[in-house]
């Protein structure tokens, strides 16, 4: 599986050449969110080399005894005293990040901007994240897994990801559960990442109402490259006998597939339904056009309703059959399928050839649908 999002590369880190400041924002009695209430913050903007310096060993030692690395903060201005220092990690802390959180984006604690006239504050991320419907309690943890957020500008790519995002019908109230699963849709550019995934399934036969729906349950399928994993999986899917007419189908029921290491799977899954169940490729298409999901089965889960069927005395070849018409059949619990096969023997009396000739029978639901039937 190949995702867009490289933290560490991707996502340039923000400039070290000037301070921040971290103002309080939500200091007033009438503020929306006053457990983001902002530290108070104190600059030595005026000292001189030798305090400076001594300061900063003072703050270093006081991380080093945290258990934060300070390394990538040795060009950065650094607050005077350790008490400013120990506000922000207690503020950071009290989003809900912990000290190795803070290891693996340290300029959270002195983020630096491309001009000095430009003031980056946690406080109005935390703010657009809650207007996006982001629960409080998920607000520390989306930014763990993405602390580049912080160096994003509100009115650009993460206003235009989601914008464009729900513009293909995606429900505004999906996009804070989307964002906790996924943040690093925010970063991704619209014109050169998400529309080209929406633009490629859409051209695929995707209607755009199913793909919204996708993205709301699976916000990561966005991390899905088009080019290197995408369009080779897809290709894959055709190679190995699918007609592109179902690919939507497929993809819309097992939306994963796009991003799978395919050609292997599919490889190794054909190979044993010809070896144990004698199902050529033409029929191993059709089982992976009707349920896609069998690509990732295990085989043991796949033989326990094959051997269960062998054990009514039903021919191979027969099961070859069953299952290429219903292949939810190699997915089902061996104990429901018998309580279904005992009913359909003893209380209605039919003759299994009408099993072999039906498989679909297995799927349904003994006390819902078969008995009252029946």
């Amino acid at each position: 599986m190949h995702f867009h999002i490289q933290s560490k590369t991707l996502f340039p880190r923000i400039s070290n050449n000037f301070r921040v400041l971290f103002f309080n924002l939500y200091g007033t009695q009438d503020s929306k969110f006053p457990e983001y209430e902002m530290p108070t913050v104190t600059w030595g903007v005026i000292q001189g080399r030798k305090e400076k310096l001594v300061s900063r060993v003072i703050i270093f030692d006081y991380l080093k005894g945290l258990g934060i690395i300070p390394d990538e903060l040795q060009d950065l201005e650094l607050p005077s005293t350790v008490e400013v220092m120990r506000e922000r990690v207690e503020f950071i802390q009290k989003l809900g990040l912990t000290i190795d959180d803070i290891n693996q984006y340290p300029l959270i604690l002195g983020c630096s901007v491309l001009h000095a006239s430009v003031i980056v504050e946690l406080a109005p991320v935390i703010k657009f994240l809650r207007g996006l419907d982001v629960e409080k309690d998920d607000i520390g943890f989306v930014l763990q897994k993405y602390p580049e957020l912080l160096g994003f500008k509100l009115e650009g790519t993460m206003s235009t990801s989601v914008a464009y995002l729900v513009s293909i019908g995606v429900n505004p109230r999906d996009i804070g559960p989307m964002v906790a699963q996924y943040p690093y849709f925010l970063g991704m550019r619209v014109g050169t990442m998400i529309k080209p995934f929406v633009d490629y399934l859409v051209n695929l036969g995707l209607p755009k109402k199913i793909l919204a729906r996708m993205l709301e349950k699976r916000a990561y399928l966005l991390g899905y490259v088009l080019e290197e994993t995408m369009k080779p999986n897809v290709d894959c899917l055709i190679s190995f006998g699918l007609r592109k007419e179902c690919l939507p189908s497929v993809i819309a029921q097992y939306p994963q597939i796009i991003g799978l290491p395919l050609t292997a799977k599919l490889s190794l899954q054909q190979y044993f339904y010809s070896l144990k169940l004698k199902i050529d490729s033409e029929g191993f298409a059709k089982v992976v056009e009707k349920m896609p999901q069998v690509v990732s089965l295990h085989q043991n889960v796949i033989m326990k309703p094959v051997e269960f069927l062998l054990g009514r005395a039903i021919p191979l070849q027969d099961v070859a059959s069953m299952v290429i018409k219903c292949p939810q059949l190699i997915a089902l619990r061996v104990e429901l399928m018998k309580n279904n096969y005992y009913f359909f023997k003893r209380e209605m009396g039919r003759p299994v050839k009408e099993l072999v000739e039906f498989p679909e029978y297995f799927t349904y639901s003994l006390e819902l649908r078969i008995k009252p039937g029946y």
